[in-house]
C-alpha cells in the first residue's frame, strides 16, 4: 500500500493535470451560461498555477484554447490580449536590465556604495539593503540577489577571518608570556636545589609539558593554549557571525523584493495592474504610468525598507549602538573587510565606454518616463504628440531606449583599419546583441501576462465580472479600509505557495469587479494588493531572490518564517498607511470616478 501511494505521489501532476478539468466539468455542464464557462477557464487555471503540474506559461496560453472552443471569445480576439502596450513596457525595461547586467554596472554601483556605507554590521546591513533595492528596481529581483549575495558572505567571512586570526594572536602572545614565567620559575627552583644546567634543562621541559598544550612537532608560533575560556571565545564568534550571515542573506532577498515595487517595471505585478487598469476602465485617462507609480510607490518602499531593516537588526543584531554602528572605532577586521569590497572595487578597473553608453542610456530612459507625463505640468508627450490621443506611451519610449542598445558600439569607433597584430581590425559588437537578450530574456513572463490579460478581457465579455460584482454588494457596509487590510492579508498568504504573477492575475479582476459593485475607487484595493503580492516572505519556495538566500545553506526554514512572519504584517500595515494618505491625495481615492462604469474621463 506504501508502495502505491509512493507511485501516486511520484505522477500526482500527471493525476492533478488529467483529473482536474473532469472535477470541474460539472460547472459548465449544470449551468451552460458563459459566465459558467468563463469560471470554469479560470478556476482551472488558477488550480495549474498553484499546483504548477504544467509549466506558468503553457497554463497562460489555455485562453487560447478553451475561451474559443467555449464560445467566449473568438480565437483571433483572444490573442491580441497576449500582446498589449504593457507588454511593450515590460519588454523595454528587460532589455535595458539585460544591457546593465551584461557590462556589469549594476556591480560597479553596489561596489561604490558598500564603500561609502562602510562595514560596521549594521551599516553593511544598511547598505546591502539600500543597494539590493535599488538595483531591484530596474534589474531582475533574481539578478539583483543573485549578485549581491556572494559580496556580502566574501565580507562577513573577512570579518570572522579577521577577529579569528585576532583571537590567535592574543592567544599565542599569552603562551609566550606564561612561558617567560615557567623559565623564570624553574630558573629559581633549581637555584635553590643546586641542580646543573642539565637537571634544569630537563626540568623545564617537563613543567611545559604539564602545563602548556602544544602540537607535536609544531613550531613555537602555532602553539595553542585551548583553555575553556579560548573556546568558549571561539564558539561565540562562530555563533555570532552565523547570526549575522542569517541577517544578512534574508536582508538581501527581502530588499530586493521590497525594492521591485518601486517602479512600474521593478516586477511583473506592477506592471500586470497598468494593464488590467487599461483593460477593465479603459477610460481611466492613464492614471497608472511611470511618474504615477513611483510617486505612490517609492515613499512607501523606503518606509518599508526602514521597517524591515530595524526588524532585522532586533533580531540579528541585537540594538547596542556600540557594537553595531562602531561608534567611531575602526579596528583591524573591520579594514580588512573593507580592503576586500575595495579590492573587489578595483578588479572592476576604470569605467568602459560600453558601461558609459549604457549609464547615460538608462538614465536617459528614467528621465524620460518621469517627463512624459508627470501630472502636475505637461509633459514632452503631451506637448509633442498627444494633444488628441494617448500616441506616445510609456511603452514607447522603454522601446525606443533599449532599441539603441542594438545600435550604439560597445567601444569608440577608431580610424585606423588595422589591429594591434596588423591583421583587418572588426568593427565593435553592439552594446547588446540577439545572442545575449535571448539568453537571459525571461519569455516565460509575456505569456504570462498575456494570459492574465486575457482572462480578464474574457470575464467582461463572458459577464462574469458583472455577476461577481452583484454578488459582492454586500461588502458595502464594511469600511473600505478594512476591506483593503483583510484583502492585502489575503493576497499576502496566498503569494506565498503561489507565484506573485499569477496570484495578481487571479486577483485583480475579482478586485476591480468588487469596487464597481460597492462603488470605491478600484485603485484603493487594486494598488495595495498588487504591492502585497510582492510581499513573499515567509518560505523559500514563495521567490525567487527567497530560494537563492535559502541555497547559501545557512539558513533553516524556520528563520526564514518566524522573520518573514512579522514582515508580512508590516509591509501590509505599511502600504495601507500609504494608500489612505499620500495615496488618496494623489489620486483622489474619495472620490468614486466617472469611468470606473465605463466611461471615459472628460
Amino acid at each position: 500500500m506504501a508502495g502505491f501511494f509512493r507511485s501516486l505521489w511520484r505522477y500526482r501532476d500527471y493525476i492533478v493535470i488529467v483529473l482536474t478539468p473532469i472535477l470541474l466539468l460539472p460547472l459548465p455542464l449544470v449551468i451552460p451560461t458563459s459566465e459558467a464557462k468563463c469560471g470554469y477557464v479560470i478556476i482551472l487555471m488558477a488550480l495549474y498555477w498553484c499546483t504548477e503540474c504544467i509549466p506558468l506559461a503553457v497554463t497562460a496560453l489555455l485562453p487560447v484554447i478553451l475561451y474559443p472552443m467555449m464560445g467566449i471569445m473568438e480565437a483571433s480576439e483572444v490573442c491580441i490580449q497576449y500582446l498589449k502596450d504593457s507588454n511593450m513596457l515590460f519588454i523595454g525595461g528587460l532589455l535595458v536590465a539585460i544591457a546593465v547586467e551584461h557590462w556589469n554596472l549594476h556591480k560597479r554601483i553596489a561596489l561604490k556604495v558598500l564603500l561609502i556605507v562602510g562595514v560596521k554590521p549594521s551599516l553593511l546591513m544598511i547598505g546591502f539593503m539600500s543597494t539590493t533595492a535599488f538595483l531591484s528596481m530596474w534589474i531582475s529581483n533574481t539578478a539583483s540577489t543573485a549578485m549581491m549575495l556572494p559580496i556580502a558572505n566574501a565580507v562577513l567571512q573577512q570579518l570572522s577571518d579577521t577577529e579569528a586570526r585576532s583571537e590567535e594572536r592574543e592567544m599565542i602572545e599569552g603562551v609566550d608570556n606564561h612561558g617567560i614565567e615557567i623559565n623564570e620559575y624553574v630558573e629559581i627552583n633549581d637555584k635553590v636545589k643546586g641542580n646543573t644546567d642539565e637537571d634544569y634543562t630537563k626540568d623545564l621541559k617537563e613543567f611545559k609539558e604539564n602545563n602548556v598544550t602544544s602540537s607535536p612537532g609544531s613550531d613555537p608560533a602555532e602553539v595553542r593554549d585551548r583553555s575553556p575560556e579560548h573556546e568558549q571565545r571561539r564558539l561565540k564568534r562562530e555563533e555570532r557571525y552565523l547570526k549575522l550571515s542569517k541577517g544578512m542573506s534574508l536582508c538581501v532577498c527581502y530588499a530586493a523584493s521590497i525594492g521591485g515595487t518601486a517602479t512600474l517595471t521593478g516586477t511583473t505585478p506592477n506592471v500586470i495592474l497598468m494593464g488590467q487598469m487599461n483593460e477593465l476602465f479603459p477610460g481611466n485617462g492613464g492614471i497608472i504610468n511611470f511618474a504615477s507609480w513611483f510617486g505612490f510607490a517609492f515613499p512607501n518602499m523606503l518606509l518599508m525598507l526602514i521597517l524591515s531593516w530595524l526588524w532585522l537588526q532586533i533580531i540579528f543584531l541585537g540594538f547596542n549602538m556600540k557594537k553595531s554602528f562602531g561608534c567611531g572605532t575602526n579596528n583591524a577586521s573591520d579594514r580588512e573587510a573593507y580592503q576586500v569590497i575595495k579590492d573587489e572595487y578595483k578588479s572592476l578597473g576604470p569605467m568602459s565606454f560600453a558601461e558609459g553608453c549604457v549609464l547615460f542610456n538608462f538614465t536617459l530612459l528614467v528621465l524620460l518616463w518621469f517627463t512624459r507625463e508627470p501630472g502636475f505640468i505637461p509633459g514632452w508627450a503631451t506637448v509633442l504628440f498627444n494633444q488628441e490621443k494617448t500616441y506616445v506611451t510609456d511603452g514607447t519610449v522603454a522601446i525606443f531606449m533599449s532599441t539603441l542598445f542594438f545600435c550604439i558600439p560597445s567601444k569608440i569607433p577608431t580610424c585606423s583599419g588595422r589591429s594591434r597584430d596588423d591583421a583587418p581590425a572588426e568593427a565593435p559588437t553592439a552594446l547588446l546583441t540577439w545572442d545575449v537578450v535571448h539568453e537571459k530574456f525571461p519569455w516565460n513572463i509575456l505569456l504570462l501576462l498575456g494570459g492574465g490579460f486575457a482572462l480578464a478581457h474574457g470575464s467582461e465579455k463572458s459577464g462574469l465580472s458583472s455577476w461577481m460584482g452583484e454578488m459582492l454588494v454586500p461588502l458595502e457596509s464594511i469600511p473600505p479600509f478594512a476591506i483593503s487590510i483583510v484583502l492585502c492579508l489575503l493576497v499576502a498568504m496566498f503569494t506565498e505557495c503561489s507565484s506573485n504573477t499569477a496570484t495578481t492575475t487571479l486577483f485583480l479582476p475579482i478586485l476591480a469587479s468588487m469596487s464597481t459593485a460597492i462603488q470605491i475607487h478600484p485603485l484603493y484595493v487594486m494598488f495595495p494588493c498588487t504591492i502585497s503580492a510582492s510581499l513573499a516572505f515567509m518560505l523559500p519556495v514563495a521567490t525567487p531572490p527567497n530560494a537563492i538566500a535559502f541555497s547559501y545553506g545557512n539558513l533553516k526554514v524556520i528563520d526564514m518564517a518566524k522573520t518573514g512572519f512579522i514582515l508580512n504584517f508590516v509591509g501590509v500595515i505599511t502600504v495601507n498607511i500609504a494608500i489612505n494618505t499620500w495615496g488618496v491625495a494623489m489620486f483622489d481615492l474619495n472620490t468614486v470616478p466617472s469611468w470606473i462604469n465605463g466611461t471615459a474621463t472628460p
